[in-house]
C-alpha cells in the first residue's frame, strides 16, 4: 500500500513596515489569507517574522513595503535568508477607498500584490559601495542646500542693513563678502545697535558658510574615488563628472541586474514616454515621475553636450528645422542617453541579446543622433511624452 505524501503549502508574505513595528501577513497560491501578525522592527523581531512565515509553509516571496526606508533591515534580513524579496507599492487610492487602511490590511494587500507580480519590483540591495556613496551624497547635497541658504540669509542682511554698510558690501562678490564679514571684529557690547548687531549676524553666516564649504570639499575628495572604484568608465563620458556619475550609480543601486531593461531605467529616471492616447489621437504625455535628482543629472548632461559635442548640435539643428522646439529635442536626447549612452564598455544592447542592464556605463563616445522618428502624424514629432 503506498502512501502519497503532502506538498507543502507555498506562502507569499506581506510586510508593512514602520518604525517600530512591522505587520505580516501570509497568504496562499490561491490567494487565501493564512493570517497576520505583528512584530518589533529589530532583528529579534526579523527572526520572529521570518518563523511565523516560514511556520505556514514553504517562503516563497515576499513583498515589502518600503524597503528603502524604514524596512531596509528586514529586506536585508530576508535577502541574508535566500528569500526573493520584491517592493510593493502602496494601494491606489480606488482600493483603500473601498477597503480602508490598517496595520492588517496594508500587509494583506502587499502579500497579494507580490502574488500577482502587481506594481512590484526588485529592491536594491544596499549592501555595498553604491549604498556608501548614497550616504555621502546625502550629507553633501545637504551641505550645498544649507550653503546656499547661508548665503541668501547674508545678501537678506545686507539689504536691510544701515546705508554705510549696506553701501560697503552691496556690491561684493560672493568669495570677497564671506572672507570680509568672516574676518570682522564688531565690538559685542555694542550688540543693540543695528549696524553692530548685522555686522555680528554677518560674521556669524560667514563662518558658518566657509565651515560648509569645508565639509563639501572634503566629502568630494572621498565621492571622486569612489565613484572611480564602482564604475570607471562612467566619468570618462562627455558631460559626465563625479556629480552626475554618482546619482547615476545610486539610482541604479549595488544590483544594477534589477533593472531589466533600458526601458525600465528610463521609467525610472522619469525619462520614459506615457502613452495618452485615445481613438484617433495618438500621443504621449510628459512624465512626471520617478527619479527627479536621476532624471536632473541626465539634463545636465544633454546640457552640457549641447554646448560642446559637435554631433549633439548637428541633431539639434536637424529638429530645429523638423519643428521641434529646444525643450522637446532635449527631452528626446534624455530619453536616448538614458541610458543607452551609458552602457559598460562593449556590452551588448539589452533588447536585441536578453541581457539586463547590469552597469551604467560606457565608452567614452558622442551621443549618437537617434533613429528619424516616424512622420505620419504631428503628435509623434512633437514627442511631448518624452521627459
Amino acid at each position: 500500500m503506498s502512501t502519497m505524501t503532502q506538498a507543502p503549502v507555498q506562502v507569499t508574505g506581506g510586510v508593512d513596515t514602520h518604525r517600530d513595528t512591522h505587520t505580516a501577513a501570509a497568504v496562499d497560491t490561491a490567494g487565501r489569507l493564512l493570517g497576520t501578525a505583528e512584530f518589533p522592527a529589530t532583528p529579534p523581531g526579523h527572526a520572529a517574522l521570518w518563523d511565523w512565515l516560514t511556520g505556514h509553509g514553504q517562503v516563497v516571496l515576499v513583498a515589502v513595503e518600503g524597503t528603502g526606508a524604514y524596512g531596509a533591515g528586514l529586506a536585508r534580513f530576508l535577502h541574508a535568508h535566500g528569500v526573493v524579496v520584491v517592493e510593493a507599492d502602496r494601494p491606489d487610492r480606488k482600493t483603500r477607498r473601498w477597503q480602508g487602511k490598517s496595520d492588517p490590511v496594508d500587509p494583506e494587500a502587499a502579500a497579494r500584490a507580490g502574488l500577482a507580480a502587481l506594481r512590484t519590483g526588485t529592491p536594491k540591495t544596499a549592501d555595498g559601495k553604491v549604498e556608501a556613496l548614497r550616504n555621502l551624497r546625502v550629507a553633501r547635497r545637504s551641505a550645498i542646500r544649507q550653503r546656499a541658504d547661508t548665503q541668501r540669509q547674508m545678501r537678506t542682511l545686507i539689504v536691510t542693513a544701515p546705508e554705510p554698510l549696506r553701501t560697503e558690501l552691496r556690491d561684493r562678490p560672493v568669495k570677497d563678502l564671506i572672507t570680509r564679514c568672516a574676518t570682522s571684529r564688531p565690538t559685542t557690547g555694542q550688540a543693540g545697535k543695528p549696524a553692530t548687531a548685522t555686522m555680528i549676524a554677518l560674521r556669524s553666516l560667514a563662518r558658518r558658510h566657509q565651515h560648509l564649504t569645508a565639509e563639501i570639499e572634503q566629502l568630494d575628495a572621498l565621492i571622486a574615488p569612489l565613484v572611480e572604484q564602482i564604475n570607471p568608465h562612467l566619468s570618462t563620458l562627455n558631460g559626465i563628472g563625479p556629480d552626475v556619475a554618482g546619482q547615476l550609480l545610486v539610482t541604479a543601486g549595488d544590483n544594477p541586474e534589477r533593472l531589466r531593461s533600458e526601458a525600465a531605467f528610463a521609467m525610472l529616471c522619469g525619462a520614459a514616454p506615457l502613452p495618452a492616447s485615445s481613438g484617433r489621437t495618438n500621443r504621449h504625455r510628459l512624465n512626471r515621475g520617478g527619479d527627479r535628482q536621476a532624471n536632473s543629472a541626465l539634463h545636465r548632461i544633454v546640457i552640457c553636450r549641447l554646448r560642446w559635442d559637435q554631433r549633439t548640435r548637428a541633431y539639434t539643428e536637424r529638429r530645429t528645422k523638423e519643428g521641434l522646439s529646444k525643450k522637446e529635442i532635449i527631452r528626446c536626447l534624455k530619453r536616448y542617453i538614458a541610458p543607452r549612452d551609458l552602457r559598460g564598455p562593449h556590452q551588448p544592447h539589452p533588447a536585441s541579446t536578453g541581457h539586463t542592464l547590469t552597469s551604467i556605463g560606457a565608452s567614452p563616445r558622442a551621443v549618437p543622433p537617434p533613429a528619424p522618428r516616424p512622420q505620419t502624424a504631428p503628435s509623434i514629432m512633437k514627442l511631448a511624452a518624452v521627459l
